[in-house]
């Protein structure tokens, strides 16, 4: 694993580039890393400048707790005031995250309710820590999670699962979130980032063209292409759409010709 490099406070958030990854920091560890419109511009502005430099990037929060959703307080106020946009700019981040090159893995180091559920199946990978506690509070305000219940249907979970987060308000563990596919694996808490920055330090051997094409297979098959025929002509489609883009895997299929090992291989 690489040395870690120094971090940087950006406002709300702490950054830290590694050579080819990078791992960004709620850092309002008094509102439970709550995500408040400068929280929200801080993640658009991190993710943006960290496009073509970090071909992975680790989601975590400061202390106990992930993220525990929206700041519902300055929402509250920002409504009475008439401003109301804070719902269509947290979407903004989500879909960011989906539709940004880099491989996202959420390291989730605690409590992460409603909007901090969403973070979690919005990126790509995730490992959590026993300590962390995941739910959907919205039900208690007479609300539907209208986040985080759609993404954690279309991250794969079953529908009774999804339905215990947006009905009743209970917290599944992170041993439960593993068990149901919402997260790779459930850790320590000391094994947690580390186990992250392992994670990502892989990613970063590999080239970050066929990274993000990859990607975005992954969220084509099956939300929009179902048929199997049509799934394995998109493959084809993939590595075509890599090979014009990036000279890596040619260069990697002449490697394992002549018998060197690429990144990943094996011993």
């Amino acid at each position: 694993m690489s040395t870690l490099a120094p971090e940087r406070s950006t406002g709300p958030l702490v950054i830290a580039e590694h050579e080819g990854w990078a791992e960004i920091r709620v850092n309002r560890e008094d509102k439970r890393n709550a995500m408040d419109r400068a929280s929200r511009v801080a993640l658009l502005d991190s993710f943006e400048a960290l496009r073509g430099r970090a071909k992975a990037i680790i989601l975590t929060g400061t202390g106990g707790s992930f993220c525990a959703g929206m700041d519902l307080k300055e929402r509250s106020a920002e409504v009475a005031q008439g401003r109301e946009d804070a719902g269509e700019q947290w979407i903004a981040v989500n879909m960011a995250i989906r539709k940004h090159p880099a491989i996202f893995i959420a390291a989730v180091n605690g409590l992460a309710l409603g909007g901090g559920s969403t973070l979690i199946n919005m990126c790509d990978l995730a490992v959590a820590s026993t300590r962390a506690s995941i739910g959907c509070p919205e039900m208690g305000f007479s609300t539907y999670p209208g986040m985080a219940g759609p993404a954690a249907q279309l991250s794969g979970i079953t529908r009774k699962q999804a339905a215990w987060l947006v009905l009743t308000t209970n917290r599944i563990s992170g041993e439960t979130a593993a068990r149901w596919g919402m997260v790779n694996e459930c850790v320590e808490p000391e094994a947690l980032l580390p186990r992250a920055r392992e994670i990502a330090t892989q990613l970063a051997q590999f080239d970050g063209v066929a990274l993000s094409e990859s990607k975005f297979a992954l969220d084509r098959i099956p939300a929009f292409i179902t048929d199997w025929q049509q799934a394995m002509d998109h493959g084809q489609m993939v590595n075509s759409t890599i090979r014009g883009k990036s000279r890596a895997q040619a260069e990697g299929l002449a490697r394992f010709a002549s018998g060197q090992k690429n990144p990943g291989q094996g011993v």
